[in-house]
């Protein structure tokens, strides 16, 4: 099938741990989501930046529709293989001279996930550049294990913790992760990475989608997920369903169940408030 990957980026992703870019939706395609998150927001400005921020596939059937999209699941297959969960989804969104960074962390640090085959597909809804906020990662990163972090809380800091590793990162061996509208970045669970500010003119809009294959597992509780492809014959989590329109009550209901389910694994043993990072 067309969506998978050649051997080479395969073998890519494996001692980079990133493979980028890749074609996911078409222009049109990725601004008709845009437009949809745009409109989102300003109908409910006082929902929209924790709703967005976590698992909100739940609360959208053209989210949902997303994660299971062909194209993003058929280079996911290619390096996890063909049974497939969603764990989570989250945006990560910077407006026009937005200060808001992610700091250099690695995703592994608190998710509670075991094994570490979990990827991340990073799909660019607007233009991501190195002037307004592109992610950033440390190629190989992931091969030098789990790394210490130290949680700062940061007011600007769009991670949930606001951690970061405790080592100095060399900026000169960072790859700024440039994207279209339509194209998406795959990066493995313990990549290094983080992204600057937004110092342009224009919004920087990306939607993260974090797979795992089926066997693996939540540590601490029993959590939710979406079967993206294949079967599931371990039953580690609970099957999340599609939701019938767009934030609906039933939606809504459904999603802060299973945040609650989740939110015991991502914040032990810390302070503040809790998202998905």
């Amino acid at each position: 099938m067309a969506g998978h990957l050649a051997d080479s980026d395969v073998e890519r992703y494996a001692n980079e741990g990133v493979v980028t870019p890749l074609p996911a939706l078409s222009a049109a395609e990725a601004a008709d989501l845009h437009d949809r998150f745009c409109a989102f927001r300003e109908a409910h400005p006082e929902d929209a930046s924790g709703v967005l921020r976590t698992k909100p596939h739940l609360l959208f059937p053209w989210l949902y529709d997303l994660v299971r999209d062909p194209r993003i699941v058929d280079a996911v297959e290619s390096i996890l293989g063909p049974n497939l969960l969603v764990w989570s989804t989250s945006f990560f969104a910077k407006d026009a001279a937005d200060p808001s960074f992610v700091s250099w962390h690695q995703d592994s640090t608190y998710w509670g996930l075991e094994p570490y085959e979990i990827l991340t597909a990073w799909v660019a809804f607007t233009p991501s550049r190195p002037e307004n906020g592109c992610m950033r990662v440390v190629p190989g990163s992931h091969r030098g294990g789990q790394l210490a972090h130290r949680d700062t809380f940061a007011a600007e800091n769009l991670l949930s913790r606001g951690q970061e590793v405790e080592v100095e990162v060399d900026e000169a061996d960072a790859l700024d992760i440039s994207l279209a509208p339509g194209e998406m970045s795959l990066h493995h669970v313990a990549l290094v990475h983080g992204s600057g500010a937004n110092d342009s003119d224009m919004p920087r809009v990306g939607f993260a989608i974090r797979y795992i294959p089926t066997h693996v597992r939540q540590l601490g509780a029993r959590t939710t997920a979406t079967l993206a492809r294949g079967t599931d014959t371990y039953d580690h989590f609970e099957h999340e369903p599609r939701p019938k329109s767009d934030f609906s009550p039933e939606a809504r209901a459904y999603r802060e169940a299973s945040l609650a389910a989740t939110k015991s694994v991502l914040m032990r043993d810390a302070a503040g408030e809790w998202a998905v990072s």
